[in-house]
C-alpha cells in the first residue's frame, strides 16, 4: 500500500490522465483530498496485509478437543483418520504464518500420527481374562483431564472477580445512635467561672455577714434544678444576687457532681456555650 500511495503522490497528473471518465460522480476513495473513481492501476497489496482468525485455541489438546466436539465424535472412541487429517491441515496453516507456535502443534501431530500407526498393526497379545491396550488410551486420558479442567476454569471465570466485575469503595458516615459529646477542658471551664464572678462582683452587696453553707445542699439544689430538662448551660445554674459565697459553694457542688457522675457537662464544639445535663436522662 506504502509503494502505491509514494508512485501516485510523485506522478498525480500521470494518474490524472490515465483514470477513466467520471461515472455518476461517486468516487471509490480520497487520496491527499482528490476523489479517485477508479482503484490505481499499480495498487499492490501485501498478502500478510489482512488476516482472519476464525478460531483461537489454547494448544493442542484444546484444538483436538475442539474438533472432537465439533462433529460429536465419542471421545473414547476417537476415529483417528479423520480427526487426525484434520488436525494437520490446521497445523499447516499455522505453520506458514507462526513457525514457533506450529512447534507445539507439531508435537501432537507426530502423537496422532503415531496412534494411527499403531492402530493399523496387530494388537499385542495380553494375558487371558485381560482386553489388549488401546493405543488411543493415554490420550483420552489426557484429553478427558483437559476438558474438566477447562469447564472448571470457565466457572471460576463466572464468578465475579474483584477488579474485573466490581470494586471496593468504602463509605464513611459520620452518624450514630447515641451522639458522642465532646468533654469540656480546664481552660474554657475556668474561663467560664471567672465570667461569672465579674457579674457577681457587679451586683454584690458591701454587707458583711457570717452565713453557713452547704455543699450537699446545693448539690440536691443543682439536680432539682436540672430535673425534667435536657440540657441547661452552665451559666443558668448560678443566681449572681445570692452573692460570691453562693456561687463559690455552687460550683462546688457542680464539681462534686461531676465527680460523682451524677451529671454531665458538655459543649457541642470548642468555644461553644458549656451545658449541663444529668447523666441518667435518656437521649
Amino acid at each position: 500500500m506504502s509503494t502505491a500511495l509514494t508512485d501516485l503522490e510523485s506522478a498525480p497528473e500521470g494518474m490524472d490522465s490515465a483514470l477513466p471518465v467520471v461515472v455518476d460522480n461517486v468516487a471509490v476513495a480520497r487520496l491527499y483530498g482528490e476523489p479517485l473513481f477508479s482503484m490505481p492501476r499499480d495498487l499492490y497489496i501485501p498478502p500478510d496485509a489482512l488476516e482472519v482468525f476464525l478460531e483461537a485455541f489454547e494448544g493442542p489438546l484444546d484444538l483436538l478437543l475442539y474438533l472432537i466436539r465439533k462433529q460429536n465424535f465419542n471421545i473414547l472412541d476417537i476415529p483417528m483418520a479423520g480427526v487426525t487429517r484434520q488436525y494437520l491441515s490446521y497445523v499447516d496453516e499455522i505453520r506458514q504464518r507462526n513457525l514457533e507456535l506450529a512447534a507445539e502443534y507439531l508435537l501432537m501431530a507426530a502423537m496422532l500420527i503415531e496412534i494411527k500407526s499403531r492402530m493399523l498393526l496387530p494388537p499385542k497379545r495380553a494375558a487371558e481374562g485381560e482386553e489388549a491396550e488401546d493405543p488411543r488410551a493415554e490420550l483420552v486420558r489426557r484429553l478427558l483431564e483437559y476438558e474438566q479442567m477447562k469447564l472448571a476454569s470457565m466457572q471460576l471465570n463466572a464468578i465475579p472477580q474483584y477488579g474485573r466485575d466490581f470494586l471496593n469503595t468504602q463509605v464513611h458516615i459520620e452518624q450514630s445512635l447515641q451522639p458522642r459529646f465532646p468533654d469540656v477542658s480546664m481552660d474554657e471551664l475556668q474561663a467560664a467561672w471567672r465570667d461569672i464572678l465579674k457579674r457577681a462582683n457587679l451586683v454584690q452587696h458591701h454587707k458583711i455577714s457570717r452565713e453557713e453553707l452547704s455543699v450537699r445542699e446545693h448539690m440536691s439544689i443543682v439536680l432539682r434544678h436540672l430535673q425534667g430538662r435536657k440540657f441547661v448551660e452552665f451559666e443558668n445554674l448560678f443566681d449572681p444576687s445570692l452573692g460570691t459565697p453562693v456561687l463559690v459553694v455552687t460550683f462546688i457542688a457542680l464539681l462534686e457532681l461531676a465527680k460523682e457522675t451524677l451529671i454531665e457537662i458538655t459543649q457541642a464544639e470548642a468555644f461553644a456555650p458549656i451545658y449541663v445535663r444529668l447523666a441518667y436522662t435518656p437521649q
